[in-house]
Order: structure tokens, then C-alpha cells, then sequence
């Protein structure tokens, strides 16, 4: 393994971390809310790291394979997680490096899990720093690595697709600083607009800021107790518009900006993701109107959480944990199956969900005509052999390692099987708030420092699919040629 461009690159990472700090400094120095130093210091120590590995580490090729390619995505997140729990840990506003490093790490897997229980006492920044990184995690600090850095090897393809969520990853132009920006304009791009029909809305500027990365990231921090609930009507179906659109496959924007217009809209993965939100809408909505008795409320409350829930975001309008057993089951139903992949949002992705189901209807023609030979059609092309067992693959060791996080949460004394099951599930396909005791009204808080940890290292699994964080705990990795 060529290990000095795994450090090398990590560096690169804490340089452009550095950065990105500056950020929340300007914020913290324009409301003077007294959190600079934490910031200033986070930085110097972020840029000296970063500076360290990448005047140690010079590697001798810039050719890395697949290999590489998951431990730098892996250790670049982990390492990101640590260094940006610091603003939190040295303004003593979270005063347990383990509660701040587990908000961190929800906030860049875009997890939107909180340990705080008075989210309005934070000060701006880093209530600002809190959201930002649902921003940067959302689409991928690597990818904006790679976008803003170009590498000179053309093997960065493994990076990407070892942090881009979905089955597959494409190149949308044969260089992938290309699709990198391409990426990264339409992400902007989308943001902007939403901070601005915020603004429409008569929501002021921060919130505007803050509530458009948590739904662009897919994310959910939330700067308010009640979350979303206190905002207009209006504001509520804006976020709820975006939060469903950054649940689509970001390849299927680039083929609308090109002119494909038919080939999108033709998407099986798009008109899947499209059924499964209507229909779970309308199911809630009816199980959910004599609550409400009023049909305009209705779709708007049951429109916001599914597409929140569904898109892994985790904002709330509403304590859904109250609804009947019928809406909440729908919910924890969408957490699983999550939104498109090549999106911000988590889960196993719409795609995974279609050809699971499609190769157990083949294997049942199979079974009923043995000699009948069939295919998976995705997205109009036979899916190949390979990529079905790769999808099956995935899914039994996400179930395992679902088994696992719970048993090991559930030595919690003070928590129900409700809870502990919604939390591990909230966490590990990075949505954030779940049912009982971590339900939308309360927090993560009363979990021991074993089980924050447990379900961080579960929101870094689910957010990098696997594969790049088992990698990366592989001692053969590291000893292996």
C-alpha cells in the first residue's frame, strides 16, 4: 500500500480543513458571540497537522489503487471528525470531548443526531459550525478536495467512489476535477437558491443560511428546540421541496443541464424514489387526519417527515413519535431504504431497494421454471451478475453489522428496545432523530460515552457505506502488500 499518499493526502485534508475553519471565525467575530480563540486555535493546530504530515509524507508515486482509496476516505473522515470536534471541546460549550466528537461526527455524516438539550444557547458560530459541516459532508470533503486540488494521478476515482453513497459512481467528464466541480456548482448552486426562498419567506439571513446546508448536506441540525415547527407554512414547504430534491441522484441534474431531458425523467431509480415518497405520504396522511382534521396541515406534516425521514435529513415539524404505530412503522420503514444514491441522503439507497427486489423476483422465476435464464434490467441495461452479488453482499453485512451496533447499545440499562433500535437505525443510516427516548422532542444525551461511540463509529460506517472504515480497521491492510 503506498502509505505516505494516504497520509499525504490526509494532510491535504487538514490543510483545506484549516480553511474552511476561517468560516465560523468570520461568523464568530461579525455576531461577537466570544468563540473565535476556539476556532483561531482549531486552525493553527488543523494547518500544523496537515503542514506536518505533508512535509513528512511526500510520496514518491501519486498512484494509489482501490485499496488506498478507501483508507484515505476513511481516515480523512475519521481524522476530520476529531480535529473538528475542537471548537465545541475548547469553548466548553460541549464540555465531554466524546459528546463533542459524536456531534461532529453526526454533523459531517450529515446524521443530524444531537447531544444537546437547549440547541438555542449555542453561540452563533458555532451554531454556524454545526450546520457548515452537514454542508461540506454532504457531498464530500474528498470530492471537494479533488475539485478545488486536483491530483496529477487519474486514479482519484477510487476516492470518489469510495465516498460517494450509492452502488456505483460515475465520471460525468473524463477528468475528475470536472465531474468534481460539476458536482460541487450544481450543490451551490441548489443552496443558494434555497437560502434566497428562505429569505422570501421572511426568514432571516443565519437561519436562511443554516437550514439551507442542513438540507442541502441532507443533514438537520436544527437552531431552534422545535426544529422546523416554528417557521412559516411557506418556509416549511420550501425545506421540504429541497430536502427531497437533494435526495436525487445528482447525475440525473448534469443530464437535465445537458438536455437529456427524456433519459432523466426515464430513471428507475428517480420514478422509484418518486412512488415510494407518494405513496408513504398519502398512507400517513390518511392514518394521521383525525389527529389534525385539516387536510392542508395533513399533507404539509406528512409531506415534510417523509421526505425528511426518507432523505435521511432529520428536521422535524411535528413530534412524529406521537402519530400512530401505522405512520411511525412507515417512517422507520423509509430510514431503511434511505434516498437515491449519487444524493446527499444515506440509507441503502433507492437503488440497492430495486435490484434486491428485482433479483428475488427473478430467483422466484427461476425457481418456478429452472430453466428459464433471466435478467435484472436497471435503468433499461442488464445489470451484470457481479454487481448483483456485490448489492447482496452489501446488504447481509449491513444487517450483521446493524446486529451488532444494536446488541451493543441495548447493555444500555435506562433505554427501551424502541429507542435503542430507532437510535441505531437513526444513526447508521444517518437521519438523526428516532422513536422513545431519542424521539424528535429529545436528545441523544443520556446514552453512556460507550454507546455515543459505538453509534458514531455506526453514522461513519453508514455515511462511507462500509467499506472504507472495515478497510481501514483491517490489519491486513496495513500489512499487506
Amino acid at each position: 500500500m503506498n502509505r505516505k499518499m494516504v497520509f499525504y493526502t490526509t494532510g491535504q485534508i487538514l490543510l483545506l480543513n484549516a480553511l474552511l475553519l476561517m468560516l465560523p471565525l468570520v461568523v464568530s467575530f461579525l455576531y461577537a458571540d466570544g468563540c473565535w480563540l476556539p476556532f483561531l486555535l482549531t486552525a493553527l493546530i488543523s494547518a500544523a497537522l496537515g503542514g506536518v504530515l505533508q512535509l513528512t509524507c511526500k510520496p514518491v508515486s501519486n498512484d494509489y489503487y482501490a485499496k488506498e482509496g478507501f483508507v484515505i476516505t476513511a481516515l480523512a473522515w475519521l481524522t476530520l471528525s476529531l480535529v473538528g470536534a475542537l471548537p465545541f471541546f475548547l469553548s466548553r460549550q460541549i464540555p465531554s470531548y466524546v459528546d463533542a466528537f459524536f456531534e461532529t461526527v453526526s454533523g459531517f455524516t450529515t446524521t443530524g443526531a444531537s447531544i444537546l438539550t437547549d440547541v438555542e444557547a449555542m453561540s452563533k458560530s458555532l451554531l454556524f459550525w454545526r450546520s457548515f459541516t452537514h454542508w461540506v459532508g454532504g457531498m464530500g470533503i474528498l470530492v471537494l478536495l479533488v475539485a478545488v486540488l486536483p491530483t496529477v494521478s487519474g486514479r482519484t476515482i477510487h476516492v470518489l467512489r469510495a465516498e460517494m453513497p450509492g452502488p456505483t459512481m460515475g465520471k460525468l467528464r473524463p477528468r475528475l476535477s470536472d465531474t468534481a466541480k460539476i458536482l460541487y456548482l450544481i450543490y451551490v448552486v441548489m443552496t443558494v437558491i434555497e437560502i434566497i426562498l428562505l429569505l422570501f419567506g421572511g426568514m432571516p439571513l443565519f437561519d436562511s443560511i443554516v437550514h439551507s446546508f442542513g438540507s442541502a448536506g441532507t443533514g438537520g441540525f436544527g437552531i431552534k428546540a422545535d426544529s422546523i415547527a416554528g417557521y412559516s407554512n411557506y418556509c416549511q414547504w420550501v425545506i421540504t421541496v429541497f430536502m427531497f430534491l437533494f435526495g436525487v441522484n445528482f447525475n440525473l441534474y448534469f443530464m437535465l443541464l445537458i438536455g437529456r431531458f427524456r433519459p432523466a425523467l426515464k430513471s428507475d431509480e428517480l420514478r422509484a424514489y418518486v412512488g415510494i415518497a407518494l405513496t408513504a405520504m398519502l398512507l400517513i396522511s390518511v392514518n394521521i387526519y383525525p389527529m389534525y382534521h385539516n387536510l392542508a396541515d395533513t399533507l404539509r406534516l406528512s409531506a415534510f417527515q417523509v421526505s425528511s425521514i426518507m432523505t435521511t435529513t432529520g428536521y422535524s415539524t411535528v413530534n412524529f413519535d406521537a402519530w400512530p404505530d401505522f405512520s411511525r412503522t412507515i417512517l422507520i420503514i423509509l430510514m431503511f431504504i434511505g434516498a437515491s444514491a449519487g444524493s446527499t441522503g444515506g440509507g441503502l439507497k433507492v437503488s440497492r431497494v430495486v435490484l434486491l427486489l428485482r433479483t428475488v423476483r427473478r430467483e422466484f422465476q427461476h425457481m418456478l421454471h429452472p430453466r428459464s435464464i433471466g435478467s435484472v434490467k436497471f435503468e433499461g441495461k442488464p445489470v451484470e451478475n457481479a454487481t448483483l452479488v456485490s448489492v447482496s453482499t452489501y446488504f447481509g453485512l449491513y444487517m450483521a453489522i446493524f446486529a451488532l451496533m444494536l446488541l451493543l447499545v441495548s447493555l444500555e440499562p435506562d433505554f427501551d428496545f424502541t429507542s435503542n433500535f430507532s437510535a441505531v437505525a437513526a444513526c447508521f443510516n444517518n437521519i438523526g432523530p428516532g422513536l422513545g427516548l431519542v424521539g424528535p422532542a429529545l436528545s441523544y444525551t443520556n446514552y453512556s460515552d460507550f454507546s455515543k461511540l459505538v453509534l458514531s463509529f455506526g453514522m461513519l460506517l453508514g455515511r462511507l457505506e462500509l467499506y472504507p472504515i472495515l478497510f481501514l480497521l483491517n490489519p491486513s491492510t496495513w500489512t499487506k502488500k
